[in-house]
């Protein structure tokens, strides 16, 4: 969460010179040669099954494609701090998509959390005026990014039980350049053409295909193999901690009493959408 927290900074110096997807289709191509070089360093041979390439490909589509997607094309349009705050909502949605899915009760608590999570984002995206302060087509896309993340948790979870986390996190980025290529080639591809080469952007880009495409997904992946889906993505929720920090001591951007209030209430609706089952499992043990 560290890593995908100040990832938000670097990705805005990154904006700068390049434009959303071929930042992250840049970041992917140094993230499998992270990979790769890790790979020939330990001699680990990669095999996969054939029925699980269906798995893989999916897993890939949702995240990095749409993910970063939705993530990139909102970050460039709305700040750091609420970019970050949106993408912490992520567990508090899952447990809508299990009742409309898997036909899962929402408990009392989830359904508070999801009111309380819901008014932190509107007092941080709308003014006291009722004016947006942000963008609506970048909250479109950084709501996408939340509804690919749920997906592609429910799949990576299979794949954790037939491979490592640097394997899967290594196939999918591969994947990835491969999904990201037409939007690249075809929608950004006269800004491809004018790139400005500056190493402080190239530092940037370089520590987001290592630290946040690479080493951040493999802790991840390893934390929903350890501890499954829902515990995995309520650290979410210290995303926005981190990103409002660095946003404050590396860009300037300014820590707003609105915007502390917002992350507040996103924090504890989170918090409150797992009490309830905090609660059961301590019942259970003490059974």
């Amino acid at each position: 969460m560290l890593f995908w927290g100040i990832s938000y900074i670097w990705s805005k110096e990154v904006f700068n010179y390049l434009q959303p997807a071929t930042t992250v289709w840049f970041r992917l191509i140094i993230s499998v040669l992270f990979f790769l070089g890790y790979f020939r360093w330990k001699r680990q041979k990669i095999s996969i099954k054939r029925a699980h390439w269906g798995l893989l490909i999916a897993a890939s589509f949702f995240n990095p494609f749409l993910y970063f997607i939705g993530e990139s094309y909102g970050l460039q349009r709305i700040s750091p701090t609420i970019s970050a705050v949106i993408i912490s909502t992520i567990p508090l949605f899952t447990p809508v998509f299990a009742f409309i899915f898997l036909k899962e009760r929402l408990k009392p608590l989830n359904i508070l959390g999801l009111f309380v999570s819901f008014a932190g984002i509107l007092i941080m995206v709308i003014d006291r005026t009722l004016g947006f302060t942000a963008s609506p087509i970048g909250l479109a896309f950084l709501f996408l990014a939340v509804f690919s993340a749920i997906v592609y948790g429910i799949i990576l979870k299979k794949l954790t039980y037939s491979y490592d986390a640097v394997t899967i996190v290594f196939i999918q980025n591969l994947l990835g350049i491969v999904f990201f290529a037409p939007v690249v080639f075809g929608i950004e591809y006269v800004g491809l053409n004018s790139i400005e080469w500056h190493a402080s952007w190239v530092f940037s880009l370089v520590l987001l295909g290592v630290f946040a495409s690479s080493l951040a997904f493999v802790f991840f992946t390893h934390g929903v193999h350890k501890l499954g889906v829902s515990k995995s993505t309520i650290y979410t929720n210290i995303i926005p901690v981190f990103t409002a920090f660095f946003s404050f001591l590396i860009i300037g951007e300014s820590i707003t009493f609105d915007k502390l209030v917002g992350i507040a209430c996103v924090i504890i609706g989170v918090m409150l959408s797992q009490i309830k089952k905090s609660t059961e499992k301590i019942k259970v043990r003490s059974v």
